[in-house]
Parts: structure tokens; sequence; C-alpha cells
């Protein structure tokens, strides 16, 4: 019995290339995005085989522009969960000058996690607020799992107490994931990118952060 053709591909490389000229014949021109918006949005399905991301992905008009800005200036990365923080590369952020912190084992964060009364996430996100970012250089926020973060990093920004280089808004799930994104994309003062209703995750944040770093990489 004859069963579906397989690729004769082995190296990483090779595979990577074949599955973004894939992407590509199945996304033709005209696109719903362009340029770097396009290359982040590939490497989103990319990542999860679900082109339905072309409906949902959501882009501050600065975003691509300023995400790129704070990576070639050796930014500080904040994760929400260290799935987050395992997906970006140290081979990509080392090559930046870049550092990316996952603050949710912290055990001051734990600590003020019981303080509060809170979860560790928006614990974490109080601690970063305070100890991370500007004034000591720029911060993106990549969160993909935890609307709390979310919720409470926008707290932040609205009373002036942090003004991001870019959030990557994609937590994931059924209760205040939605919610949270569309409170991120009604306000226009930080980019941002993010995906429209429940779906996110690690993953895709991290994948928004990876071809966000190719494209300053490719530059240089």
């Amino acid at each position: 019995m004859s069963g579906p053709e397989i690729a004769d591909i082995r190296l990483g490389q090779d595979i990577e290339a074949e599955s973004m000229r894939i992407i590509e014949s199945e996304v033709p021109e005209p696109r719903p995005f362009a340029g770097g918006e396009w290359l982040v949005v590939r490497r989103m399905i990319h990542t999860t085989a679900d082109f339905g991301l072309l409906d949902l992905v959501r882009f501050h008009p600065l975003a691509v522009e300023a995400g790129k800005r704070a990576l070639a200036a050796g930014c500080t990365l904040v994760t929400d969960t260290e799935m987050a923080r395992a997906g970006i590369p140290d081979r990509r952020m080392n090559a930046l000058s870049c550092t990316v912190r996952c603050l949710m084992r912290d055990p001051e964060v734990l600590a003020l996690s019981q303080a509060q009364g809170s979860t560790r996430a928006r614990a974490a996100v109080d601690f970063a607020v305070e100890t991370i970012a500007p004034p000591q250089g720029p911060a993106i926020w990549v969160i993909g799992n935890a609307p709390t973060a979310l919720l409470r990093l926008l707290e932040h920004v609205e009373a002036g107490r942090a003004e991001p280089a870019l959030i990557v808004g994609m937590p994931v799930g059924f209760v205040n994931a939605a919610e949270s994104k569309a409170l991120l994309m009604a306000q226009s003062k930080i980019p941002y990118i993010a995906i429209e209703g429940r779906k996110g995750g690690s993953a895709l944040a991290a994948s928004v952060i990876n071809a966000l770093a190719e494209m300053v990489l490719s530059a240089k």
C-alpha cells in the first residue's frame, strides 16, 4: 500500500526553509500582512501550523520597529513563563546582548505573592516593574500564558509606572484571556503584538521575539 510522499530533508535549517516555503505558497500574495508583520505572522504559523492566525493577529502600527529597536539596543525581555523564556534561544539573545528574565520562581516573588494574597504572575509583574526595565534600559514584555500578568502590567502602564518598548500579549485560555488582550489592543500608548480571542500561548509569544530577532540579526 502506498502512503504519503515523504520529503527527504534531514538538516534542521533545510526543514525550516521548506516549511517557510510551504507557508508562503499556501498564503499567496496579496497577503493580509506585509513586510516585518508578515515575517512575524509567518513565524507564528510555522510554530503552530495554524493558518487561522491570519485573521487573529493584531499589530500596533509601531510594533515591529519598536521591537527591533529595543532588541538592537540590547534590551531586557520579561516573560511570564519559563516555557516562553526557553523558547527564545540564547544564541539569538547573546548575539544582540539581550537578557531574558522569568521571575515566576524567584523567592522574592513567591514571598510577595503570599503577602499580597495574589497570583505569582501578578506578583512577578510588580517585582519586575520595580527591579527591571527603564531607567535601566528598554524592556519587552512577553506574556503568553497569564491574563493576570497582562492585566497587572496594563495597570502599571496606565498609572505611569511602566513604559515597555513592546508588549507581546498572547495569554491563552478561557478566563480573562480574550478580555486582557482586548484591553491591550484598546490602548495606543504602548506598541503591542497580540492575538484576538482565546488563542495564544508561550510558544507563540516566543516565536514573535524570534522573528523580530532574526530581522535585526539579518540586517547586521
